[in-house]
């Protein structure tokens, strides 16, 4: 897993930030944690993942980069609202792989 420098985090999220890294970065699950990736697939935009999901051996495979971190996925879903803009205002498009790498 890679994470990107200028993490996108929720406003909930702002409070166990450090909690949720840490829990990733050892493939454990808080079970409300959702995490923001670059897709694995060239038709998504973005990916959503409860954090649950990436404890499991498929993903432990994959070159998963998180953007952003939210506290439920409500949060999460406004969050990808957030970065698809930033994105729009930074670039004129909705190419967020290529603001971000």
């Amino acid at each position: 897993m890679r994470w990107y420098n200028n993490l996108y985090v929720g406003k909930n999220a702002k409070k166990i930030k450090k909690k949720i890294i840490k829990c990733v970065n050892e493939n454990k699950a808080l079970g409300k944690a959702y995490l923001i990736t670059l897709p694995l697939n060239d038709k998504n935009v973005l990916d959503i993942y409860p954090d649950y999901i990436l404890i499991q051996n498929y993903y432990k495979r994959q070159d998963m980069y998180i953007v952003g971190i939210a506290d439920g996925y409500e949060e999460a879903k406004m969050m990808v609202s957030d970065i698809l803009l930033d994105c729009y205002k930074k670039t004129g498009q909705f190419k967020v792989r290529l603001m971000i790498e």
